[in-house]
């Protein structure tokens, strides 16, 4: 009887220390570059993770207390077990490749040369020595210049009615997996004065173009990241 109940005992003594490091290992180092709205860093707070947004800018999330400010670079080696990154969209994004010639048709320089700069960035960060990595963008020059993305996901996936085609760019991470499927959102249509074709466009992406007072508005509103998302990444990352 003796024997049993020490088998018995070492059995479940064994079983709440499996349980406390399973515990303990759920709990992540994570790292979200480019991101001063910690929309992302938030939710993985909430579930409670050592998470830091990091951008060149101050945050707007109202945590500065977890949040890096300054060059991404400065702060990767520091022991990450996660990293979601947001590189800047502005010449990487698919939208803006008109700008990429004169209104002569010659080469705008400057502008491939930005390009340019903004691939090396998405590569270094690619190429970081962190476990697991994701990196996401709109439909952009990324795909055709770097690879192509591991995924596409949009907010009416996640339970927000708006549409934003999202791609990811992942590294030891499965994919998302949509967690409530809503309508597709609102759409704006317009005749384009100097084509005289009809054009479509999300309502919440118009309205942010005609809305924002500056370009660094309408850059914030355009980058937005929908809350379902930022949960799905979260809840779905942060349980590894």
């Amino acid at each position: 009887m003796f024997i049993v109940l020490w088998l018995l005992y070492g059995l479940t003594m064994k079983c709440n220390f499996t349980l406390d490091k399973t515990i303990k290992l759920k709990k992540m180092k994570i790292l979200v570059a480019c991101e001063e709205s910690q929309a992302i860093t938030k939710e993985f707070r909430a579930l409670g993770h050592e998470a830091y947004s990091c951008d060149i800018l101050p945050c707007t999330g109202g945590h500065p207390e977890w949040h890096l400010e300054g060059d991404v670079f400065n702060f990767i080696d520091q022991g990450w077990d996660l990293m979601v990154a947001h590189p800047p969209c502005t010449y990487l994004s698919v939208s803006g490749a008109r700008h990429l010639y004169n209104k002569d048709g010659s080469k705008n320089l400057e502008r491939y040369q930005n390009q340019r700069e903004a691939l090396d960035f998405v590569e270094k960060l690619m190429s970081c020595n962190i476990p697991r990595i994701a990196i996401e963008n709109p439909v952009s020059v990324i795909s055709s210049q770097i690879r192509k993305p591991d995924q596409i996901v949009q907010p009416w996936m996640f339970g927000d009615s708006a549409s934003k085609t999202t791609c990811l760019w992942l590294k030891n991470l499965p994919k998302l997996v949509a967690t409530n499927v809503v309508d597709k959102g609102e759409f704006k249509e317009w005749v384009d004065k100097k084509s005289g074709k009809v054009k479509r466009q999300a309502t919440w992406y118009y309205d942010a173009l005609i809305n924002a007072k500056s370009p660094e508005e309408r850059r914030s509103l355009r980058s937005k990241t929908f809350k379902g998302i930022a949960q799905a990444i979260a809840s779905q990352w942060g349980n590894l």
